[in-house]
């Protein structure tokens, strides 16, 4: 056999093409499977075009600059109720999360009873928690508070066990052959390569909740969105432009200060 030949039988074949148009096919008919499930209709977003434009006309080319002044104490409490949440969450997520690290509770049976409780809350919405809270503690910023707390308390919980399953274990072993206890290898060879990541997950759950507290009031929890509803009820949209503007603009400061310290941190 020549030299020619035998490089020619190395070199990989080409890849079918009816795998490539199959997977565009299953692709395209799913698309349009859910679209019909769901009572998609091109049509109607076309027939909703005009209305669209001339809501958001109002929203922010007729905005009421005047309104501004009523928003600053909503405002403040909405803040106020992303920070004390997401502290609450934050640290109420330490201990779950560690009994659900495999890598350092060996028993599965006992990680995967709290992975599936974790699993429970990071179903629930905020809002539904908030629907929740409202019903028991009344119509107050405090409900709206709690159901941020315990969204955090979800979210981080999973994030957290995920940061030290993924840990460097040369630590780990080496405290083990030395005999250390649970306690210390925690606290020599999880902590310190967790802490960074745990601190930037606050952030970021800070800011998911500065967007989920804007709309928590939508339904009795506090804050901005209590402004959300009343102006939505009475079709006021150059208000409703003036809340989205302002919370927009707290949005982008909340993600520029959030990402700068991130940057020192990780």
């Amino acid at each position: 056999m020549s030299r020619t030949s035998r490089s020619d039988m190395n070199i990989p074949k080409k890849p079918l093409e009816l795998k490539k148009y199959f997977s565009i096919a299953l692709f395209l008919t799913i698309l349009f499977a859910s679209g019909w499930f769901a009572d998609f209709s091109l049509i109607e977003v076309f027939r909703g075009i005009g209305e669209t434009k001339e809501i958001l006309t109002k929203m922010f080319f007729h905005t009421d600059w005047s309104y501004l002044s009523n928003l600053l104490g909503p405002l403040k409490e909405t803040i106020q109720m992303s920070i004390v949440g997401t502290m609450i969450g934050s640290i109420a997520a330490i201990p779950i999360a560690v009994f659900s690290a495999r890598n350092f509770i060996k028993n599965k049976v006992f990680t995967a009873f709290w992975r599936n409780f974790l699993g429970v809350f990071r179903t629930i919405p905020a809002l539904v928690f908030a629907a929740i809270f409202a019903s028991v503690f009344g119509l107050n910023s405090f409900s709206g508070m709690l159901s941020l707390a315990v969204f955090t308390f979800g979210l981080l919980a999973k994030l957290i066990y995920e940061a030290m399953e993924g840990i460097d274990h040369g630590a780990v072993e080496a405290l083990e052959a030395s005999g250390a206890s649970q306690l210390s290898i925690l606290r020599y060879a999880f902590v310190p390569q967790v802490l960074p990541q745990y601190l930037s997950f606050i952030l970021y759950a800070f800011e998911i909740n500065i967007r989920s507290a804007s709309i928590l009031g939508y339904v009795g929890a506090g804050g901005i969105g209590v402004y959300y509803q009343r102006n939505l009820s009475f079709f006021r949209y150059e208000r409703i432009g003036t809340i989205v503007i302002l919370t927009f603009a707290v949005v982008l400061v909340t993600d520029a200060i959030s990402a700068k310290i991130r940057e020192k941190l990780v």
